[in-house]
Formats: structure tokens, sequence, C-alpha cells
């Protein structure tokens, strides 16, 4: 038997006007998972602790079976695992997104974030920018380490742990309030601004119409984790596909394999279909029980507040993933169980997180189940199944 986690991070959402009164994963094209639901369970799951922010890092930990209330240590800890940095005990890591800021002309404090994702900035592009800043900010006690995209780590040498606000969950406000009340942060925060406002990427970009990448921004914080191995756990040996380096720290410190795809970005326009044939590879050639196939687009999407967007990222992961991906495994005849569900819902109205339980859709190749239900969040809730433990979900997909 084979097992198959594929997440759309961020898919759920709330009734949208615009869309009928339906969610996008009711009204997105999704014939592959309309079929698949007509013979799988579906139901609902909490995959946030109480008490806990709702992330990509607690929530995909729940997913795979690891209770954030015990294992998380932190979100940019787990994305350093990802990138090979070398974290001592007495490290803090923190993740240093490469934001867009207001240029207008006003103090630094009164400007207003614009996209924590610099409109999607290549690794490449970011890269030349953070080296930029290292030249300035870098020393013994700070040292910065490129990550994919705008997602990057800052390392603190006998740091704390402090508290910081992401920057997605404050998109079109003044940034004052939000800044690091440490003042060597909001400094280099400050600094960073200056360093880039002027670059020349940046000023192609903005010729180009694109958002320019102005500004570091650090939130985050956490030490260094310690994760138990997933094989030793459930007794399966893990692969994990995504582009994110957060997925793939979770994956280092789980002790699970992680496919190297390229052209996956996390974004809208990623590789579907290399993602799609490294999982496969995974199963059928490779010898692994189980793969994890993250998909951030519908989260980015649900960040820009786009409808449209966030409906075409769900379709393309029902036919650029889910379609050639059962098609392959039902041609070689393979048995296998697929659950498929976001981590949290990233709701358009709000552009951010949030706590809520999200639908799953669990199907068995070998039991013909005949159902009538459709898979999203409404007919998931009537169902009338509920995990309140997210970590306990993966020993539902793994029992037979």
């Amino acid at each position: 038997m084979k097992y198959i986690v594929v997440l759309g991070d961020g898919m759920a959402d709330e009734p949208i006007e615009s869309l009928g009164g339906k969610t996008p994963l009711e009204y997105a094209a999704t014939p592959v998972m309309d079929a698949l639901s007509k013979q799988a369970e579906i139901g609902m799951v909490h995959t946030i602790p109480e008490g806990m922010k709702p992330g990509s890092d607690t929530a995909n930990l729940s997913v795979l079976g690891y209770d954030p209330e015990k294992y998380y240590s932190g979100r940019s800890p787990l994305e350093a695992l990802s990138i090979g940095v070398p974290m001592k005990d007495t490290d803090i890591a923190l993740r240093c997104n490469i934001v867009t800021i207001s240029e207008d002309d006003v103090p630094f404090e009164e400007k207003t974030i614009l996209d924590h994702s610099s409109g999607e900035i290549s690794t490449e592009d970011c890269g030349v920018l953070l080296d930029a800043v290292k030249k300035e900010l870098e020393n013994e006690t700070y040292q910065f380490y490129l990550g994919t995209s705008y997602r990057h780590c800052l390392i603190w040498n006998h740091g704390k742990v402090v508290e910081l606000t992401p920057p997605h969950d404050v998109l079109g406000q003044t940034i004052g309030q939000y800044l690091p009340e440490e003042e060597l942060f909001r400094g280099m925060m400050k600094k960073s601004y200056e360093i880039l406002v002027n670059h020349p990427i940046n000023i192609e970009r903005k010729k180009k119409g694109l958002n320019p990448a102005n500004c570091c921004w650090f939130w985050g914080a956490g030490t260094k984790p310690q994760l138990s191995s997933f094989e030793e756990k459930t007794g399966k040996k893990g692969m994990m596909v995504s582009a994110v380096d957060l997925l793939k720290g979770i994956a280092v410190g789980a002790g699970m394999g992680v496919a190297q795809v390229e052209g996956a970005n996390g974004g809208l326009h990623t590789n579907y279909e290399g993602k799609t044939q490294a999982a496969l590879k995974a199963l059928l050639e490779e010898d692994y029980d189980f793969a994890y196939i993250h998909l951030e687009a519908p989260d980015e999407m649900g960040h820009q507040g786009s409808v449209e967007r966030k409906v075409q990222a769900i379709e393309y992961l029902d036919a650029r993933v889910l379609g050639p991906l059962t098609k392959a495994l039902d041609e070689k005849k393979a048995q296998y169980r697929l659950m498929v569900l976001p981590d949290h819902p990233t709701p358009i109205r709000l552009r951010t997180h949030t706590s809520d339980s999200v639908p799953y859709l669990l199907y068995d190749s070998t039991k013909k189940l005949n159902n009538t239900w459709n898979y999203n969040e409404k007919e998931s809730k009537a169902s009338g199944i509920f995990f309140a433990k997210g970590h306990m979900l993966i020993d539902h997909l793994f029992a037979e």
C-alpha cells in the first residue's frame, strides 16, 4: 500500500459573494476531486492547537503527525534546516522576508506594507539583493542565509526568542506599530530599505511594473528544532515534495527524503508536473511508502486577495497534480490511500491565515464507496466526521 497527502496550502476559505456565495474550493472546476469524493470519506480536521498562531508551520506539523504543542520551536528554525544552516543550540533563527513597502516621502515608520512576497521575486534576483544587505549588516552576531524567492533566514548568535509580526498578517497597513521592539532589528530593517530602495534590480523591476523588493522584514523567531524520526514514528518511509523551505525543513528534521524539483517555486506557475513525477518516482521506483505533495499557490493567492487566481490554483492542483497522479497509480495497478486537504484557511477577505477547521478527503483505491457528496468546506462539515486534534489524522490515513 502506498500513501499520499496532497496539501493545498491555505486552500480553505469562506463563501464569497462574487462566486455566488461559494468558497473557491466549491466554485473551482475540480472534476478529479469530485470523482474521488464519490468514493471517499470526507470530514473536517482542526490542525491548529488552541492558543497557537495559525501558520503553515504548526499546521503542516499537525498534518504530518507531530503535535505542535510538543514539537514546535518556531518557524524559521525549520526553514534553516532545509537550507543547511548550521544552527547551534544558542542560536535563534528568524525568517527574513524581502518585502515591498511604499516608497512615498514619509518617515520609515509611516510607510505601508504592500506585498509580503515582492511580486514572487525570483531566488536569483533576491540573492543579489540579499548580498547587498549582507555587505552592510552582517557581522559576528547576525548572519544572513539565502532561501527561496523572497523567503530567507537570519541567524542571531546568542539571541533570544522575540515576538515579531508576520508581514502577511498586516498587508496594506502602516508598518510603525508592527516593527520590532528590539532597536537593533528596527534599525536593520530601516537600513535594509535604504540599501535596497534604489538598487539597480529594483529600479528595473519598477520600470517593468513589478513590485520592488525593498525591505527586510524579520519574524518567526525560534530555537533549534528537535523532531523525532518520521519513519520510526509511523513505520513509513516518507518523501517531501515542496518548493517551500519550511516544508523541506520539517522533512529534514524528521529524517524524510526531500525531492528537488526544477522550476518548483511556490507560486501559481510552479512546476506541478515535475512535483507529480517526483512523487510517483519516489513511490513506484524508489521504494518510498509515503509522499507529501505540498502546493503553496492557494495560500499565496489568498494573501494577494485574488479570488480568480486562488480558484485557478485549486484547479491546477486538481488537473495537474491529482489527475496525473491517480491516473499513473491506477495504470500501475498500485494500491494506495490518498488524502487531500489544506493545512489552514487563508480567506480572501482577510488575506491571512485563520485557525478554523479544514476539510479533508480520504480515498482508498481498494474500497469502492458510493457517495453523492463533493469535497468542499460545507459538505465536509455536513458529513459529521471531525478530528479535533490534527496530528491524529495521519494515523487515520495509515489505518487500513
